[in-house]
This record gives C-alpha cells, structure tokens and sequence, in this order.
C-alpha cells in the first residue's frame, strides 16, 4: 500500500476503521460481503480506486460478457486469487477467472445443500417369492448428489479464497497503518523536544529546516543539492555557537601527538570535540561522533562538487531527505548534553 490519507484526521479514522474490519473477520460477526463493503470504503479514505473498485466487484460480481474480461479486469482477476488453471484431454493447460460475488458464493452454497436433501433416495425394500431371483436396488439419485458433492465443493473452495484474501488484505493494511502510527508518534515526540531546544539554542537552524524542506518540494536536481547545503550550514552554525574556532589542539602522549584542527572550516572537528567535552558516556561519544563524521564529511563532498560545478557528486531526491532527518536527529543528540 503505498497511498496513506495526508489528513491526520483521515489517518486515525482509517486505523480505527482498519481493525473494526479486522475483528468482523476474525470474530466472523459480519457477513463476508459487508467486509467486502467496508474494505471498498477503507480503501477510498485510502485513495486507492484501484482497491477500491476490487472490493466493490468482491461484493457485486466483476464485470463480463460472453466474450470474456476486458485486459484490466482480468488483471485485477489475477491481483484477486481469482485466477483457475484446468487441464484439456490434450495436456495443454488453460486458466479460466471466477467472477461470481461473494454473496453469489454463499447463496450457491446453501441451494447445493437444499438440492443435495431433497435428492436423497427414500429407504425402500426389495423381495421376490423367488428365492433364486438377484435382486439390485435402483440407483436412484446417487450421480445428481454427486455432481452437486462436487459444486459444493468448489463453491466452498471459492469462498475459503475469499475469506483468506479479505484477511491478509486487511491485516497488511492494519500492520501498516499502526506501524506508521508507531513511527509517526514517535517522531513527533522527537521532534517536540528536538524543536524546543533549537529554538532556545540556535533559532537561525529552523529557518535553515524550512528552507530545505521547502527545496526537497521542487523537481530540480539543484534545489535538492541546496537542501543538503542547509544541512552543512546548520551544523556549521551549531559549531560555531557551541564550540567557537579556536587554536589547534594536541592530543596524544610524547612522540604520537596529533593534531586537531578547530578553525572556522573544522565545524566537524569542533561538534566532536564538544562531545568529548560534554558527554561522560563512551557509546554516546562513539556513536554520535562517528554518525557526525560520516555526514559531514559527506555534505562537505556534495559542497565541493557544487562548487566545482560536478553534478556526478549532487544527491537524489530521496538521500537529501535522508540527510535532513539524520542532521536533525544529530542536533537533538547534541543539544541534550
């Protein structure tokens, strides 16, 4: 499912809606066909017309003619388990749909089993005077019952697919829709505090966001470029606020000293060591560090291939989103020491 509601009113009315169709199925408190029903309108709060439209003729019957199935109702046939494979006298395997509704299916079911009753050979019994006569009883109904055995049981089969169909459909919608819940809420409560301490901190950094938010809306290649240059510009001014340019340092014992550089242009250098400084917890150091160094350096690369005029280095549309959401979590790492 890739159409999820962009109304947070919608969202929470079609996850409610989602698990009261899970439970009419599980609980078997609602006829198939209204399940059917219900996906039909799940879907539309979903705007997906293509699900919707199938779980409509779920419960109506797909669209035919004598001649067979229009290209897209066929395909929507096969997207449905609807599709049947039978073998000729000659080998040669065909596939064949089923159109028939649920409800169809249903009815079918309980006619066969009226039929079956009333076609039961009545008890009778057979005697001669004599005695060395064979005597066979007539056949009576046994080839009709059979034939009906068989179309019961195949309407049966029919309607197990339906009912195995209705349920992985709307248990995946279900799944997914709560997964989304999870994540959003969890999100959002991220960013409740991560705001918070931006604004108090570095208020300059949330028009950066907006900014780069609103350059990942466009079509161009250069406004997603530029959304990443926001990121680099944050976290230059999260440096500059938190750890100002300074002296080199050296680190190191007698004979293996290294230096650290922490001018202007070491904003990377500079946010790791306002960790050292701050943070007592050795994983935190590791972790946030290393997540720092690898998107720095990274955003300092796509920087330098724009400025060189090399688009062979400028991101796609989905990493600069990448960048943003991984910038912004590495600021709410941050400002909590």
């Amino acid at each position: 499912m890739n159409k999820l509601p962009r109304s947070k009113k919608l969202y929470s009315d079609a996850l409610v809606f989602a698990e009261e169709i899970l439970s009419d199925i599980e609980l078997t408190r609602t006829p198939l066909t209204n399940v059917s029903l219900k996906l039909s309108r799940l879907f539309r709060l979903l705007n997906d017309s293509y699900k919707q439209n199938m779980f409509q003729y779920e419960a109506s019957g797909y669209p035919h003619s004598p001649g067979g199935y229009p290209p897209e109702i066929w395909a929507m046939l096969k997207d449905a388990n609807r599709i049947e494979t039978s073998e000729d006298k000659n080998g040669k395997v065909n596939q064949h749909g089923y159109w028939s509704s649920i409800e169809q299916l249903e009815s079918q079911i309980e006619t066969i089993k009226t039929r079956i009753a009333v076609s039961m050979d009545p008890d009778i019994s057979i005697s001669s005077a004599n005695p060395g006569q064979f005597l066979t009883a007539p056949i009576g109904n046994k080839f009709e019952r059979d034939s009906l055995q068989n179309a019961m049981q195949k309407s049966i089969e029919r309607l197990s697919q339906r009912r195995a169909f209705l349920h992985v459909t709307i248990s995946d919608i279900y799944t997914e829709l709560k997964y989304s819940s999870l994540s959003d809420d969890i999100f959002s409560q991220i960013r409740e505090t991560v705001d918070i301490k931006i604004s108090d901190k570095v208020s300059s950094s949330l028009q950066k966001f907006t900014s780069a938010y609103d350059n990942l809306k466009s079509d161009n290649p250069e406004d997603w470029a530029n959304a990443v240059h926001s990121c680099r510009r944050i976290l230059q001014d999260l440096a500059d606020h938190l750890y100002p340019p300074r002296e080199d340092k050296i680190i190191g014992n007698k004979g293996s000293n290294i230096k650290i550089k922490l001018g202007k242009d070491n904003y990377i250098n500079r946010l790791i060591a306002f960790i050292e400084d701050n943070s007592e917890s050795t994983r935190f150091k590791e972790l946030v560090g290393s997540n720092i160094s690898y998107i720095g350096n990274r955003l300092d690369a796509i920087f330098r291939a724009a400025q060189k005029g090399s688009h062979s280095d400028i991101v796609n549309k989905e990493e600069a989103s990448r960048y943003i959401i991984y910038t912004y979590l590495i600021l709410g790492d941050i400002l909590s020491l």
